[in-house]
């Protein structure tokens, strides 16, 4: 039976529990680093992110067969802890900075940024080289009689520079950047903040489960960012165009000769709905228009038709018929013939929140900025 050394009666923590943990971990910023470096060789944005992820991977590599995690009894306010939140808190505290701004600015701030934290740990390594002893203490009555020592006061020193760092955490999306920046970044800063603060009292007392805890929950905020950075990219992805098609419909034999070859006969099946809605816009552009409509009209059923719209890149039918509002929409914003967003409803959206929402993830502009850009060019 392995022995438990921390935890809870719910969460026994051994050091093989510790290992797994912090290994899985590690792998999940291997994978985030090496998709933002793949990112980076289009976006130079995504360079300083993919160098983090990879930073933290190495770290917590190095921390995983390291069995004091578990066993260890660092006390309070342990240099190693100290010098980590540090470290820990420099590093998240630049995350925001590496999404809207471009890499080459990114640099040399950085290393500005970093100068104190550099200079600190470089005082706190050439105090211990001079033969200084490094105190443990595990109680407050026993730290008050070395308030005033050399490397008591250098912990303190981290933890104040770690302070700052973290406050940095929540201004920074606010005062470092000057581009529109997408909302899940603030939220995002604001939870790796709380994280940071949660860190730091698990660096001052020690607790085995909490830093497990620590790191789990940094990791999903990772791969949190990762994800909405792949969803940002995604929205930046061409989309299949609605095209003309030949003048008349494929009539049923062509479509039945067409049956052996699957992919033929989707691309029959999707010409059909093609030549429906290119010469029945008056049809889709009611709101009351739905998937149900369409098949009832073209007698393509509903398995047939999700079936033909994939294979041509659309990802369901309801974003199909969206796809021709959208396109509809443009047209009659570029013509003049629509000003304001509530005329926006009339290419066949039920409400305004459903036009701006398709209209962003179909086009990566915003319907108000979109609109705004032509009315300032009349």
């Amino acid at each position: 039976m392995p022995q438990v050394c921390g935890g809870c009666a719910f969460f026994p923590m051994t050091p093989q529990t510790a290992t797994l943990v912090v290994s899985i971990c590690a792998t999940a910023h291997y994978v985030i680093a090496m998709v933002m470096a793949l990112y980076a060789r289009h976006r130079v944005k995504y360079l300083a992110l993919a160098w983090i992820m990879g930073i933290f991977g190495a770290i917590l590599t190095a921390l995983a067969p390291y069995e004091n995690i578990v066993t260890g009894r660092p006390g309070m306010l342990h240099p190693m802890m100290m010098l980590s939140l540090v470290v820990v808190s420099y590093l998240q505290s630049i995350y925001p900075l590496s999404i809207p701004m471009p890499g080459y600015l990114q640099w040399g701030r950085m290393w500005k940024y970093a100068l104190p934290a550099i200079v600190l740990i470089i005082i706190y390594l050439v105090n211990l080289l001079l033969g200084a002893r490094i105190l443990i203490v595990h109680s407050l009555g026993e730290l008050r009689p070395h308030l005033l020592a050399v490397d008591l006061l250098l912990r303190m020193s981290a933890m104040a520079l770690s302070c700052w760092y973290i406050l940095n955490i929540f201004r920074l999306p606010h005062r470092l950047t000057h581009v529109p920046m997408p909302r899940y970044l603030y939220g995002y800063s604001i939870a790796v903040g709380l994280s940071v603060i949660f860190y730091m009292l698990v660096a001052v007392a020690y607790s085995p489960l909490y830093i497990i805890i620590y790191i789990g929950v940094f990791t999903v905020l990772n791969l949190y960012l990762c994800f909405r950075t792949l969803e940002s990219m995604a929205l930046e992805l061409p989309k299949p165009e609605v095209e003309q098609v030949v003048p008349d419909a494929p009539t049923e034999e062509e479509i039945r000769k067409a049956e052996e070859d699957f992919n033929e006969t989707n691309l029959r099946l999707f010409q059909r709905l093609q030549y429906w809605m290119q010469h029945n816009t008056e049809v889709w552009t009611d709101n009351t228009f739905v998937r149900d409509r369409l098949v009832e009209a073209t007698g393509i059923n509903r398995h047939l038709m999700l079936q033909a719209v994939r294979s041509q890149g659309h990802n369901n039918v309801h974003e199909y018929i969206n796809s021709y509002r959208i396109a509809e929409l443009k047209r009659r914003i570029k013509r003049g013939s629509i000003t304001t967003l509530a005329e926006c409803q009339d290419v066949g959206f039920g409400t305004i929140k459903t036009a701006r929402s398709c209209f962003l993830k179909e086009t990566g502009w915003k319907l108000d900025d979109y609109l705004e850009n032509y009315r300032a060019s009349k």
